[in-house]
């Protein structure tokens, strides 16, 4: 069996291995534009940040081998034809046209073909978008040509445009690295993969490094004098010595639509869950390849590096008569923002709603171990679930705190279709160096059968602030301590310790509604309770408390 892989960085790679080890008659070949092979692309933003020390390092196995051109020859036992381009796929008579660096072309026979195309970076037609030190982060050479630019001088104008994964990843590279640092989005947030007040939370942090976040911002235009030194928005203009351009990826699709295979409404090549093409014989993975979203049923893209590897080997196994599939994706991702995690699986809650659902949410933030241990870290959770059938929606997190597990243990309750009654009583391990008796998961769960059950009704800090601004009249009612007060408060509202509540309720207005909250709100809970029991009729919660608080705070 020939079969022939063209992409050499993931998913091509991981393909070619698992049917070395699967069909030891195969004859794999290996077809990559580029020079380099089977990187960690991923790990790029941490070896401009010199946290990787070498490249090597991202082109090697655990044991230190580089994976190049004799390591799959020699291992995995692939020929590699590297620098050298696919132009043209002759599905008919099933071969594949190449060209090397040299011009020369070869045609290439094939039983199976395998597309790893990958995705190419989106270069925006912005004026001045070809000046010197405007760069993307594709591949290795994009990463060393921009650690010999921040090389040239110990501090340098940063700006960054787009404020997604990469971008935010990358922001905080240049922050080691000196720089000062402008992130401008063009959408009303950064990390477009969480809801807005998650990403307020990021925002808040951002800036709180010194890196400026400048949202809802169109850039129009780069000047300079034959390299860049300034970016033109239309809300002002920012000093640049370095651009990195990180507005997002297509996929790489141009090949297999040129050869006539069907390409979905993603714009990533159609697949079945085994891989496979319009073309029976011509398979697609990684990040040129179509998803599809496990919760909604509809096609999806979300180019991740795990995913690719799954996919390769998926594709692999049914090249080679193994019995496997690849049902689709939750859109788990995660990132490191300074000592923040941001991580998220599942629908947003924006996307629940687009769906039909019948949304119902909660903020929870909390300690991620007891509060009695030193290593506790603040850690922010969102859950979004359906208000019918109770089940979980989806879930994000961010802050220092562990959010990797809370959102693993989500996207296995997703993939298993678990409802939040189920994710409450979760079996999950408990010592306090790891978590909370009961863990932040699961009394996030136990936010949202209250609020299904009715015996809580929430209101977002967005809500309440939107309120404020807008004139409404309600008792905003503080049951925090007066310690506490001293820290920090929201002007404007009523204080009434929660050990106190009962005996001064004559001190709150019952003809407005009233919200309650605390620092997390697990008291403003209680407080809600107490106030419906002597007879309120209008009584919420503010969902997450005053550390989820998006407006003004006065402190000390």
């Amino acid at each position: 069996m020939n079969v022939i892989i063209i992409g050499g960085v993931a998913a091509g790679p991981k393909a070619a291995s698992r049917i070395n080890r699967l069909c030891a008659d195969a004859e794999v070949t290996l077809i990559e534009k580029g020079e380099l092979l089977s990187y960690a692309g991923c790990g790029l933003p941490y070896y401009i940040s010199g946290l990787v020390k070498d490249s090597k390092e991202l082109m090697s196995t655990p044991v230190g081998t580089v994976r190049d051109s004799a390591f799959f020859r020699n291992v995995k036992k692939a020929n590699v034809l590297n620098q050298t381009e696919a132009v043209a796929i002759d599905r008919a008579n099933k071969t594949v046209t190449v060209k090397n660096r040299s011009g020369e072309e070869q045609v290439l026979p094939y039983d199976k073909l395998v597309l790893a195309t990958g995705a190419e970076s989106s270069v925006p037609p912005i004026p001045g978008v070809g000046l010197k030190n405007i760069f993307n982060l594709k591949d290795i050479h994009d990463a060393d040509a921009i650690k010999a630019t921040l090389a040239e001088r110990k501090a340098i104008n940063a700006v960054i445009v787009g404020g997604g994964l990469i971008g935010v990843e990358v922001a905080e590279a240049f922050s080691e690295m000196g720089c000062r640092i402008t992130v401008v989005e063009f959408l009303p947030q950064i990390l477009g993969m969480m809801d807005p007040e998650m990403a307020a939370l990021v925002e808040k942090h951002f800036e709180a490094k010194g890196v400026k976040i400048q949202t809802s911002t169109r850039v129009t235009a780069f000047t300079g004098d034959g390299r860049v030194e300034k970016v033109i928005t239309d809300r002002g203009e920012f000093p640049a010595d370095l651009v990195l351009l990180a507005v997002g990826v297509r996929p790489a699709a141009k090949l297999a639509q040129d050869a006539g295979l069907t390409i979905g409404p993603t714009r990533a090549i159609a697949v079945n869950e085994q891989m496979q093409t319009s073309d029976p014989d011509i398979y697609a993975v990684g990040d040129c390849a179509e998803k599809k979203n496990l919760l909604t049923g509809k096609p999806a893209y979300v180019p991740l590096g795990s995913t690719a590897n799954k996919e390769g080997r998926v594709a692999a196994n049914a090249i080679c008569g193994v019995k496997d599939s690849f049902p689709g994706i939750l859109g788990s991702a995660i990132c490191k923002v300074f000592d923040y995690s941001v991580a998220r699986t599942g629908l947003s809650e924006k996307d629940a709603r687009e769906a039909g659902c019948d949304v119902v949410t909660c903020l929870a933030p909390a300690p991620d171990k007891p509060h009695f241990m030193p290593s506790s870290k603040p850690l922010f959770l969102k859950l979004i679930a359906d208000r019918k059938t109770r089940k979980l929606l989806g879930a994000q997190a961010t802050g220092p705190g562990n959010a990797d597990r809370r959102i693993d243990i989500a996207a296995m309750a997703l993939t298993a279709g678990m409802t939040v009654d189920q994710l409450a009583n979760a079996d999950l391990t408990y010592a306090p160096p790891f978590s909370p008796a009961v863990d932040n998961l699961i009394t996030a769960a136990n936010i949202l059968r209250n609020k299904i059950d009715g015996l809580m009704e929430g209101v977002t800090p967005a809500e309440v602030l939107a309120m404020r601004e807008q004139g409404k009249e309600f008792t905003l009612l503080d049951v925090r301590s007066p310690a506490e007060l001293e820290q920090m408060r929201i002007e404007g509202t009523v204080n009434i310790p929660l050990g106190a509540l009962r005996k001064r309720l004559n001190e709150i207005d019952r003809n407005r509604p009233v919200i309650a909250f605390c620092k997390i709100s697990l008291r403003g809970y209680e407080a809600a309770l107490i106030i419906k029991q002597a007879g309120f009729t209008d009584v919420k919660v503010m969902d997450g408390g005053i550390l989820m608080w998006p407006g003004p705070l006065t402190r000390g």
